[in-house]
């Protein structure tokens, strides 16, 4: 249920009806928009009548929310959201670029790459400290030392940053080094580390699991929201197929989908979803057609040599190519790949 106040309400009104929900046994999720101030009731709303809620001073209007994820649901937030990630919008128009190596590498080779994606119009760049792999034996990132060689990275060339966490004890860390916190696929349904990134205050990439449907990833964004972080940005990156022909099965369906029912910002990842260079290009144009907010590509200068997932990326000069024929395809659009600020890090 979504309480919606008057555009004039006072303080002490917001608080008697943050009290009055929370006596009926619920929880209220207050935000503060601009032009609106709105109450999430977060609890079993069957067992709350809406006409007396009406009836308080400084109450518009009182609106029942049949989805389950009531902070993410499109009724909770009529208007989309933007997220900034330390002055890069996404959404509402805005465009995220999201470019960089699967894995963080030595300093002067992610220097050398984050260089050639700004030039190439990328607005953040990414790189795995920690790496969830599906066998032990393979290259698990460089932890703490690999969020400083990306920081660090981030700062010499102007872009925020964003990477993986996979534990509630890398929590700290990442918050500290990074200005986006990605949740990957397979922690999707982490719900420990849902709560635990929910109670950070930094923007996060949730990407959708292999197996999940979207309601599945509206829930686990529902995680993050109830605990009062409301900057949460959707990213869909394919989903267990029955074909090989390619690594996942890319769902693009699931943008206009997830804009219909959520606020959220949603981009795309064609690296993940088809496993295949050739393919990348046409799979990130068609995520842009269908609506999304944004596109995450994975880039090595020398893939080859790619301490994870070389096969999959792009090489700076096909990631230039594409990054312009997105920029025609946004501004057809009516939307923009989003501008750097003038001093970007943390």
């Amino acid at each position: 249920m979504i309480i919606i106040l008057k555009p004039d309400v006072t303080e002490e009104q917001i608080q008697h009806v943050v009290a009055r929900v929370e006596e009926l046994g619920l929880r209220a999720h207050l935000s503060r928009g601009t032009y609106r101030t709105i109450v999430g009731v977060i609890g079993d709303e069957q067992k709350v009548q809406a006409d007396p809620l009406r009836a308080i001073p400084g109450v518009l209007e009182v609106v029942p929310v049949l989805p389950p994820y009531k902070l993410a649901s499109r009724e909770a937030h009529p208007q989309s959201s933007i997220i900034d990630v330390a002055g890069v919008k996404i959404g509402g128009g805005n465009l995220a670029m999201i470019a960089g190596p699967c894995a963080v590498e030595e300093p002067e080779r992610m220097l050398r790459i984050a260089q050639m994606v700004k030039a190439a119009g990328a607005n953040l760049f990414r790189g795995g400290a920690y790496k969830p792999r599906t066998s032990p034996y393979a290259f698990q990132g460089q932890g703490e030392e690999g969020l400083r060689i990306l920081r660090e990275t981030g700062d010499a060339v102007g872009m925020p940053v964003v990477t993986e966490v996979m534990d509630p004890r890398q929590i700290d860390a990442v918050d500290r080094w990074a200005d986006m916190i990605q949740i990957g696929a397979r922690n999707m349904q982490n719900f420990s580390l849902l709560t635990e990134v929910g109670r950070t205050r930094k923007p996060v990439l949730l990407k959708r699991g292999m197996s999940a449907t979207i309601t599945d990833l509206l829930m686990s964004a529902e995680y993050i929201l109830s605990q009062g972080n409301s900057q949460v940005v959707l990213c869909e990156r394919g989903i267990k197929g029955w074909d090989p022909a390619t690594r996942n099965l890319y769902d693009v369906a699931a943008v206009p989908l997830v804009k219909g029912l959520s606020h959220l910002p949603i981009i795309v990842d064609p690296s993940h979803a088809t496993g295949r260079p050739d393919l990348i290009p046409a799979c990130a144009l068609a995520g842009v057609a269908a609506g999304a907010d944004g596109v995450h590509i994975e880039v090595h200068d020398c893939p080859e040599k790619a301490k994870s997932d070389g096969p999959q990326a792009l090489l700076p000069a096909q990631y230039a190519e594409l990054a312009a024929q997105i920029r025609k395809l946004a501004e057809l659009f009516g939307k923009r790949i989003s501008p750097l600020p003038e001093k970007a890090g943390s």
